[in-house]
């Protein structure tokens, strides 16, 4: 077993840029489909720092390897590890620590500008980050803050796109991983899901508009965030 437990749930939401850190910094790493059941049987003592991915699915959808993630995610906490969570990742942290994840009345979509809350002054997940920065984003659900949690980030079309909880645990609504390969197969297999006449969509054109360099900035925005959790691993 790695020291990082990478945690996916479909082909389509790897760790993509994640990934590509993780082999830069030399660092072992364990990826695993919870969606197969990969996760039983799994050495929940052994990670030193855990991510979670995202995916098409809702933590309210009647899966029965959610509630296993969700305990799992329980027993890290707990153990008090470093996890970072992506989208459906951030709303099953959410769910981990007790707070609701709803459906929100549209989907947000396309690189959208995400703005620092005045709560989060001081945070070492956002060091790296100036008071506004793109981030792209595909997704209908949105989670609540948990009790005790630090807000951080917001976007105009969803209020709660990051907190912390303790030191430790980061979720994001957001989409640091992508890669320019990543955003182009969502697009490629996706577009047909998005509605461009929505205000908190942005159409796909406008999605692979200067796609290299929204991606290597997205790719900076990611890198802060990954430096911050390893360092609190020891990796």
């Amino acid at each position: 077993m790695a020291d990082v437990l990478i945690l996916t749930h479909i082909d389509y939401c790897p760790p993509a840029h994640l990934a590509q850190v993780m082999q830069a910094r030399g660092c072992s790493f364990d990826v695993l489909r919870v969606d197969l059941g990969e996760l039983h049987g799994y050495d929940l003592e052994r990670p030193k720092a855990v991510a979670v991915m995202g995916g098409p699915m809702s933590v309210n959808d009647p899966l029965p390897w959610i509630a296993d993630e969700v305990a799992a995610l329980q027993r890290f906490i707990a153990r008090d590890i470093p996890i970072i969570g992506h989208c459906l990742g951030g709303q099953l942290l959410a769910r981990a620590l007790g707070a609701a994840v709803q459906r929100m009345p549209y989907t947000e979509a396309g690189w959208q500008i995400i703005e620092r809350r005045a709560q989060s002054a001081g945070s070492p997940w956002l060091a790296h980050l100036p008071e506004s920065f793109s981030i792209f984003q595909w997704h209908g659900d949105t989670f609540a803050l948990p009790d005790g949690a630090q807000p951080l980030l917001s976007s105009r079309w969803c209020d709660n796109q990051a907190f912390a909880w303790g030191d430790k645990v980061l979720a994001l609504q957001g989409h640091p991983e992508m890669t320019e390969e990543l955003v182009e197969l969502w697009l490629d297999d996706w577009a047909h899901l998005l509605d461009a006449s929505q205000p908190s969509q942005q159409s796909v054109a406008e999605m692979r508009e200067g796609l290299n360099e929204k991606v290597r900035l997205l790719n900076q925005v990611a890198e802060g965030f990954y430096a911050h959790w390893l360092e609190l691993a020891g990796l």
